[in-house]
């Protein structure tokens, strides 16, 4: 796979005629805004830049439909690793055709590359990184991702009031963004009054967790916590599997996506998660990106997909608002307010934080190879 690709498109900040305004006065109307996307296109991330790359896409063929600014798009391959995106930021700040940076995939890599792009003045723009701290690189860091400190009280209180799961084990991806999660799920989980037996964490390359999780079934926790993104998540069912352990297993909203089934098997049957996307979500925003998806990939859509496509949306809005400048869209940022989204239904920026308020959670079991809404019954302990 190439490293570096590029498309041109023309967009408005409407996603369909049915869902977004038509633009009516276009600042820098004759201008090809472009922008910078760092993430994953070859190594073990790289199908979350695929994920990206069919969302961005499908956003390029609504937004030319409907006319508006000139957008296009550089996707320089970081592989995730913080040596690349730090080496992709000092290439995009030094290019002044870059309005706007997207990226990277994981926070780790994303917070390595932020100061070069706060000192160059470029927007950090975070679709994915959810770690508490990305924001706080600087007023150039936004994102449209949910903070760990949102997601892991969620996800404690599903485990916990909402499964009854009272003794737990966790496993973690052992990064910043791993070790970070799990600290604020611990924390919270153990305010609701369940006990912690066990945290384990992993590397990322690792791939046999078998050692790990006899010592996790030795505590003999009644749950099991795993923080971790849909592949590395995806063998651990696996091995869990394998080993005959029996306790429930409830996951970050990392591991929602078609892919965690496909690779997981039978295995992940049976597992909990959360999600602020779900393809069933009646909303009508939602089933129009949904039939549109599905015309084009044939596939449903997953999380990963519809932030992307989101981000897309914003940043035709953020053009045809505020102009296509880097101080204008960084400017833009501060005052732009109610755009439509998939996600969120209307996304704002809180102006202290530099993040979207205003997450809506659906909780979600694996059933029959498929996710499906949980129904609020409680597992057999």
């Amino acid at each position: 796979m190439v490293s570096r690709r590029q498309f041109i498109v023309m967009g408005a900040a409407a996603s369909s005629a049915a869902l977004f305004r038509r633009p009516t006065a276009l600042r820098a109307a004759d201008a090809t805004i472009t922008i910078g996307v760092s993430g994953p296109q070859t190594g073990p991330n790289a199908q979350h830049g695929a994920q990206w790359v069919a969302a961005f896409d499908l956003a390029i063929e609504q937004i030319a439909a409907q006319g508006g600014p000139h957008l296009r798009y550089v996707f320089e391959d970081s592989q995730s690793e913080p040596r690349q995106s730090v080496s992709i930021a000092q290439k995009f700040v030094n290019d002044p055709d870059i309005a706007i940076e997207v990226g990277d995939f994981s926070s780790t890599a994303s917070m390595a590359a932020s100061p070069i792009y706060q000192r160059g003045k470029l927007v950090q723009f975070g679709m994915t990184n959810s770690h508490p701290d990305f924001t706080k690189g600087g007023d150039y860091m936004w994102s449209s991702s949910i903070s760990q400190a949102e997601e892991q009280p969620n996800l404690a209180d599903f485990a916990v009031n909402g499964l009854g799961l009272k003794k737990l084990a966790v496993l973690h991806l052992n990064t910043d963004w791993g070790n970070t999660s799990k600290t604020l799920f611990v924390q919270a989980a153990q305010a609701l009054g369940a006990e912690i037996v066990a945290v384990e964490g992993f590397l990322p390359a690792e791939r046999d967790f078998r050692s790990t999780l006899v010592r996790i079934r030795d505590t003999n926790p009644t749950g099991l916590i795993l923080e971790a993104y849909y592949a590395d998540a995806a063998v651990i069912a696996r091995q869990v599997h394998d080993l005959g352990l029996k306790q429930p297993i409830a996951a970050v909203s990392s591991v929602y996506s078609p892919k965690f089934i496909e690779l997981g098997g039978d295995a992940v049957n049976g597992i909990y998660t959360q999600s602020n996307f779900f393809p069933d979500d009646p909303r009508p925003e939602v089933q129009a990106f949904v039939r549109a998806f599905q015309t084009r990939y044939g596939r449903q859509p997953d999380g990963f997909n519809a932030t992307a496509y989101d981000t897309f949306i914003l940043i035709g809005e953020l053009v045809r608002q505020f102009g296509g400048t880097r101080e204008a869209i960084r400017d833009g940022l501060t005052k732009i307010k109610n755009v439509p989204s998939v996600v969120y239904g209307k996304i704002s920026f809180d102006p202290d934080t530099r993040r979207v308020a205003g997450a809506r959670y659906e909780r979600l079991l694996v059933k029959d190879s498929q996710f499906t809404l949980w129904d609020g019954s409680r597992p057999a302990i």
